[in-house]
């Protein structure tokens, strides 16, 4: 046999084999895999088109416009479900309305005693009202006769914002703390008047650690300005030196035994009600109707040259924890 015979009797390749089929099946094949080789950022998927989406620079089609239209709408549903869900609970049975009691009910056994000696109807006399009010007190300690005045003034007016000082004939019962703020001389001066703080150090630490043991603080005008950085500690307490109450002055001695003898300040707050203490019911009716005289005295030198008509409008006799007792308008 030839040469030529022998190679036409050779088996045929694969690449022979193949069909037209086949063909196009492995060309398919190879741009499937060519596609999952391709990086997946030329596919769209739903966060691309979102991060396409374009918006306008303003107006209505800007992106904080539309943001805002969002958040109204989704205001609007929650305000349209709080009102289904009120409605929906307006419709549920209510329970029974509670029964509130009077105000007198609802106090103790010895108030409500002490309130039936008083007659509501009547108008007492300022002794009557000071006897009255010590028959009537329900406290087991020493409480103190206290009178709260009703003016006719508006506080807001510089006029007539009523303050003033004024020393009780038979003291006020309380012991008062007194603190000097002064030189070292003046200080020696208030120490031997009865001033119980005198030492300028001491005070001013006690101060900064927001530390009050005083029930009065008198200074000399040169000393206030260092009590400037405590006003917002002393003044809500009333406790700032001050020119009107008497405070601060350069005769500390006379400012002291004042201080020390029952001198007391009242004024108007923003009710345009004065509340002042006359002293302890153990004082008796006669030093506590001498006081209140006192009282009265100082408050109508206070009349404003503004206030024509009627000043004194109401007053009003208590004890610490008894019921008031109205009194007849002394001087108008």
């Amino acid at each position: 046999m030839s040469t030529k015979d022998s190679k036409s009797t050779k088996k045929p390749t694969e690449e022979a084999l193949t069909t037209p089929v086949d063909a196009e099946q492995s060309a398919h094949q190879n741009s499937e895999e060519k596609l999952a080789k391709e990086p997946k950022e030329n596919l769209e998927t739903p966060e691309n088109t979102e991060e396409k989406e374009h918006f306008a620079k303003a107006g209505k089609r800007s992106k904080k416009h539309i943001e805002a239209e969002k958040a109204e709408a989704a205001r609007q549903a929650r305000k349209v479900e709080t009102k289904a869900a009120e409605e929906e609970a307006e419709k549920k049975p209510k329970g029974a309305i509670p029964i509130t009691r009077p105000r007198l009910e609802r106090r103790g056994k010895k108030y409500q005693a002490a309130h039936k000696l008083i007659d509501k109807s009547k108008v007492y006399t300022l002794k009557d009202a000071i006897e009255l009010a010590i028959k009537t007190s329900p406290a087991n300690f020493d409480a103190t006769v206290e009178a709260h005045v009703r003016l006719n003034v508006d506080p807001r007016q510089a006029d007539q914002n009523i303050r003033a000082t004024i020393v009780l004939p038979n003291g006020s019962g309380k012991t008062v703390r007194v603190a000097v703020f002064a030189p070292l001389d003046e200080a020696k001066i208030a120490k031997s008047a009865g001033a119980d703080l005198t030492e300028e150090e001491a005070l001013i630490k006690d101060l900064e650690k927001g530390i009050i043991n005083f029930d009065v603080l008198i200074s000399t005008p040169k000393y206030m300005p260092k009590l400037g950085k405590y006003a917002r500690l002393l003044g809500p307490k009333g406790l700032m030196p001050n020119p009107k109450a008497g405070t601060v002055t350069t005769n500390i001695k006379k400012a002291v035994k004042e201080a020390k003898a029952g001198k007391v300040e009242y004024r108007v707050d923003k009710q345009s009600i004065i509340h002042i203490g006359l002293g302890k019911v153990s004082f008796g009716a006669d030093k506590l109707h001498e006081n209140a005289t006192a009282f009265f005295n100082s408050l109508k030198a206070q009349k404003p040259a503004s206030i024509k008509g009627t000043f004194i409008r109401s007053t009003f006799i208590t004890t610490t924890m008894g019921p008031s007792i109205a009194i007849e308008n002394i001087y108008d």
